[in-house]
């Protein structure tokens, strides 16, 4: 047999000996591929309307493990990255040789490992399959597995899975989770300093936490920034000031914003990885800072719930169903703004826009707050007083209990709870009971959602809109007619934008009303601008009493840090319609003059009241003056019967500060002796007594 022949079948049996290895391979590579899937089990995110993360939840074993993708990343710490862990990672296959042929010969040469050889495809190999100890074939698993993961995934996905998986110490993997973690913040935007850490922490995240091993965290930062390839990257005069920068020393919480809502978006979609919302995370971190301070300063078992949604598109920008989810002795984990509880006085403003749009009333109508029967429903006002005469818009300011039902009773129950379904709001009426005089102060059911979707159609000229619930649900218009029609909407709005902030609060441009339910169980505010609606509600999960909790007092002061918080704009409430004015009440028709109602219908009369009269202190009584603990006078204490408000009292013919529309008011004597007190009522009736104080 000739050479030639020999020799082409030498070649012959090479080339089937290699075509059988590389048919092996591709079998074995078939049969036994590298498990992705397990990649693929990440931590679930709500984010907010800009993407932004409002809360992550842990994967099944424990782990925070946020999706991350090079974008999501500051580029210079990918090439910080690359420089320190892989200076090849873009042209090798998965194994880079001459990296192997470096730590082969340091071995020899030191006879211990100098530096590995492990690429960031190798990497990935071991996080995502993790080998039970440090071994030569542990490590040829790990270099076939690399090459197994560049044949399927490309460069850019490795180094995405990465990003994922890198361990940070303790239940922490990926980048954002250490970022998060370490410094507050997303890492889009690394300093040089962090960066160098988060390049250091993977290789032994256990003994570089810098929670608990600061020193070691420190050197191996340090061991980064001087590491040449990384320098040439940065730059030797940045990796000086880097350095010089404190590591942090503390782990922080990851976000926990909107707890309710992340809830709810996780029971939806179980197996989705990222929840998008409706609600703004620097509105949603204001609101629960809010509720978290006044929660603390009202006491155990007190919780708060708020809502706050953009009128214009009926999107929830804002909501917390508790001061604190966490919080078991607030039944923090229940959800308070889908509960339905007595609203006090939160729906006169319906009852009073219905009577603006029937013409029944003006702001400058006169109607009675006296003692009244409605067929045995004997309503009172919430301080057992009564004003008299008042004003259309004093009584609703005032929050006036008897106006509001003499209205209520004029168009009607039954026609209210029909404009509440306009706006899709269906509230909970007493088991088999017919809509009354007493849903009128609080004598239904309603959750704050619902009240805030009402309240919604009063700053969008009387159109209902559909609130959405901050997750799936799409918000928008109802179609139909208004609620209310603009102009009683505008008169609302008008009169609600005057009331008095809470003590200690500044005007902000805001319409309000409060409420307060029969017990002291639950007080609300709702608040609205040209643009967002705020409700809050305050009171016990359990539906237990609050002695002191009242609308105005407790609900009144959060919804006006509420809206500072925030952070959105004030928006100016909507333009009066065409038509829409308040007229002097002078000036109104005579039939808009006075509000009553008899049995012939609604007439104008004049009701003959009796002359104001000083009941006490009585004609000629001796009065002893007391002082308090610091040795200050005390007030005397005045009262009178009958006359029509507003009343000016005058003590030896000096006018006190101010009118009043009470018959209770009080006076600091200057000195002993005879005094002559003098009240004198809207009418100019006069009443005087004369006493001597001690």
């Amino acid at each position: 047999m000739s050479l030639w022949w020999k020799t082409s079948a030498a070649l012959s049996c090479l080339a089937l000996l290699c075509g059988a290895a590389i048919a092996g391979l591709w079998a074995a590579d078939r049969a036994y591929p590298p498990p992705l899937d397990k990649a693929k089990t990440v931590s679930a995110e709500v984010l907010d309307a800009d993407g932004q993360l409002l809360r992550a939840f842990a994967t099944p074993e424990g782990r925070w493990r946020l999706k991350t993708t090079a974008k999501d990343v500051d580029p210079q710490f990918i090439r910080m990255l690359v420089a320190y862990e892989d200076q090849r990672f873009w042209q090798h296959g998965g194994v880079d040789p001459w990296a192997l042929m470096r730590a082969a010969w340091q071995f020899a040469s030191h006879g211990r490992i100098v530096s590995g050889a492990s690429t960031l495809s190798m990497q990935v190999a071991r996080l995502i399959e993790p080998r039970e100890g440090r071994s030569f074939t542990a490590k040829l698993r790990q270099l076939a597995r690399a090459i197994q993961i560049e044949r399927r995934l490309s460069k850019a996905e490795i180094l995405d899975l990465y990003l994922t998986h890198a361990p940070y110490g303790g239940n922490l993997e990926g980048i954002r989770a250490a970022s998060l973690a370490y410094f507050g913040k997303e890492p889009r935007r690394l300093t040089v300093s962090e960066a160098a850490l988060l390049v250091a922490l993977p290789q032994l995240p256990e003994k570089r936490r810098p929670d608990r091993h600061l020193k070691a965290a420190e050197t191996a930062r340090q061991r980064v920034l001087e590491r040449m390839a990384v320098s040439s990257v940065i730059g030797e005069g940045e990796a000086e000031r880097a350095a010089s920068v404190a590591v942090p020393d503390r782990r922080l919480q990851l976000p926990t914003f909107a707890a309710h809502v992340a809830e709810a978006a996780l029971r939806r979609q179980p197996k989705a990885v990222q929840h998008q919302t409706t609600l703004r995370r620097s509105i949603q971190k204001g609101l629960e800072t809010v509720a978290k301070d006044a929660a603390a300063k009202l006491g155990p078992k007190v919780s708060i719930a708020m809502v706050m949604a953009d009128a214009h598109t009926g999107e929830i920008v804002g909501e917390l169903g508790s001061a604190d989810y966490f919080d078991a002795s607030r039944s923090g984990w229940i959800d308070m703004t889908r509960v339905s509880r007595s609203p006090g006085s939160t729906l006169k403003p319906f009852i009073y826009g219905l009577a603006f749009e029937e013409g029944l009333v003006s702001q400058e109508t006169i109607i009675e707050d006296r003692p009244a029967d409605f067929f045995g429903y004997r309503p009172r006002n919430f301080d057992m007083t009564y004003q008299g005469d008042v004003s259309i818009r004093q009584a609703l300011q005032l929050s006036l209990n008897v106006p509001a039902v003499r209205l209520l009773d004029a168009v009607g129950p039954s026609r209210m709870m029909m404009r509440f379904r306009r706006a899709d709001v269906r509230p909970i009426l007493p088991p088999n009971e017919a809509p009354g005089l007493a849903i009128g102060l609080g004598g239904l059911g309603i959750n704050l959602k619902d009240l805030v979707q009402l309240y919604a159609a009063l700053t969008n000229r009387g159109k209902p809109m559909r609130l959405g619930d901050g997750i799936q649900d799409q918000p928008g218009q109802i179609e139909g007619e208004p609620l209310l029609d603009p102009t009683a909407t505008w008169q609302i709005a008008d009169i609600l934008s005057g009331v008095l902030p809470p003590a200690g609060a500044v005007q902000r441009g805001i319409a309000y009303k409060t409420g307060t339910s029969y017990g002291y169980r639950d007080a609300w505010s709702v608040g609205f601008d040209g643009r967002y609606v705020l409700g809050v509600w305050v009171g016990r999960p359990d539906n237990g009493a609050v002695p002191g909790l009242t609308g105005y007092g407790t609900a009144a002061p959060i919804l006006f840090e509420g809206f500072a918080k925030s952070g959105v704009a004030i928006t100016p409430l909507p333009r009066a319609p065409a038509g829409a004015v308040r007229i002097a009440q002078s000036e109104l028709p005579i039939s808009q003059r006075r509000f009553s109602l008899t049995s012939s219908g609604l007439v104008s009369a004049t009701v003959r009241e009796a002359a104001p009269q000083i009941v006490y202190p009585p004609e000629g009584a001796r009065v002893e003056l007391g002082v308090d603990t610091a040795g200050t006078p005390m007030p005397l204490i005045l009262k009178l019967q009958g006359g029509r408000a507003p009343f000016r009292w005058l003590a030896n013919g000096r006018p006190l500060a101010e009118t009043s529309r009470r018959r209770i008011n009080q006076w600091v004597p200057d000195g002993t002796g005879y005094s002559t007190l003098t009240v004198i009522d809207a009418v100019g009736r006069a009443a005087s007594v004369r006493v001597f104080l001690n």
